[in-house]
């Protein structure tokens, strides 16, 4: 059976598993950091189903730099012009020429719905539960506010729609330069008389993704490292400078910040330096992840922002959830306060979660760090 889509080309009505149906395919995420890192996983599996088909990415500018020098990327499209979103008509101008055959929506909005459609895009993935799912003629049906599933693994489910098979590991490609890792290792020397070993990294904020442990905690715990003779870099995005200083004030000083000295690769680079990263739920965990950093996590008991659908995916990492009852919403009510339940994890806990990993590592075998 055929179909005539919006472009009046005629195409098969179902995929087969090969790559002469498919030839130029479209990867749409324009939303945070973390969110297009647990996507890459689908780009090897693209490649692997369909190694002939041109594969492009919709990114916002941002978070485009994570997918540089991927090598299963053809092209990267901007969403916007890093202020705004570009204008709909010559967004919709773009992807027409690219004549694409298939997209993967997985960020799902109404704008980029009805843009797909209008493209003309003969197969159209995306979720089967908004209003504007009609937009889709391949529909994937799952609540991902359910957290039944990690977001990889429901990133990963929408490749069905393409008979593509998903097997082994999921892996995060990021392309870091040899010129990124010269810069990030004079920043380090020049930031510190001597580069401690084993370092840490401690990133106090969200963006506002997920409920956070307090910024004081993380000085406290900041200061535990440095009693016992770990280094302790302190990174944070732009509008998180004033939880970066309160972790900064609790050593004394004796940390090193990170705010705005830093790329995005650069930022990949410095983490991957480290021994050790420590965080709330953000997208910088998920890179620590990538690039193969044991990562401590913080994360909120509530279903929605829990360490099920947003956790660390694999390497070695530890996690801490309040022990607090499941979806309280207390601390949903009072976004600008306190959130009482991250509190209620101890300094004591997440030192505690952090020397063990430090310990699993062989480079630190030899008892480096103490629980003095």
């Amino acid at each position: 059976m055929y179909f005539i889509n919006g472009s009046q080309r005629l195409l098969p009505a179902s995929v087969p598993g090969t790559s002469n149906s498919i030839k130029r395919i479209l990867l749409v995420r324009t939303d945070r950091l973390g969110d297009v890192i647990l996507t890459l996983p689908l780009l090897p599996h693209l490649r692997k189903c369909f190694p002939d088909a041109y594969v492009a990415l919709l990114l916002r500018r941002y978070t485009g730099a994570i997918a540089e020098g991927n090598p299963y990327v053809d092209e990267l499209l901007w969403y916007d012009d890093e202020q705004h979103l570009l204008p709909f008509r010559a967004m919709l101008q773009t992807i027409r020429k690219k004549r694409f055959d298939a997209v993967i929506v997985v960020y799902p909005t109404t704008r980029l719905a009805w843009l797909i459609f209008r493209a003309g895009i003969p197969f159209r993935i995306g979720t089967g539960y908004r209003y504007y799912s009609i937009l889709f003629n391949r529909k994937v049906w799952e609540h991902r506010k359910d957290a039944k599933r990690h977001e990889v693994e429901y990133n990963l489910m929408l490749l069905k729609e393409l008979n593509c098979k998903v097997e082994g590991k999921p892996e995060f490609f990021i392309d870091i330069p040899s010129h990124v890792e010269s810069r990030v290792k004079s920043l380090l020397e020049s930031s510190s008389k001597k580069v401690i070993d084993p370092m840490v990294i401690i990133h106090p904020g969200t963006g506002g993704s997920a409920r956070e442990w307090p910024a004081a905690d993380f000085g406290r715990l900041a200061g535990r490292f440095l009693a016992n003779g770990v280094q302790v870099y302190i990174t944070g995005a732009r509008g998180e400078e004033q939880k970066v200083q309160e972790v900064l004030s609790a050593t004394g000083g004796k940390a090193i910040p990170f705010v705005g000295r830093v790329d995005l690769k650069e930022l990949a680079a410095l983490i991957r330096s480290a021994s050790l990263f420590v965080s709330n739920s953000t997208g910088p965990l998920h890179l620590a992840v990538a690039v193969g950093t044991p990562v401590v996590g913080l994360y909120p008991q509530h279903t929605a922002m829990s360490a099920k659908r947003w956790g660390p995916y694999s390497g070695r990492n530890r996690v801490l959830v309040p022990k607090k009852p499941v979806d309280c919403t207390d601390c949903l009510r009072k976004k600008d306060e306190l959130c009482s339940c991250m509190a209620s994890i101890s300094v004591e806990e997440v030192y505690d979660a952090a020397c063990s990993l430090l310990y699993e590592s062989k480079e630190h075998a030899n008892g480096a760090i103490t629980h003095g």
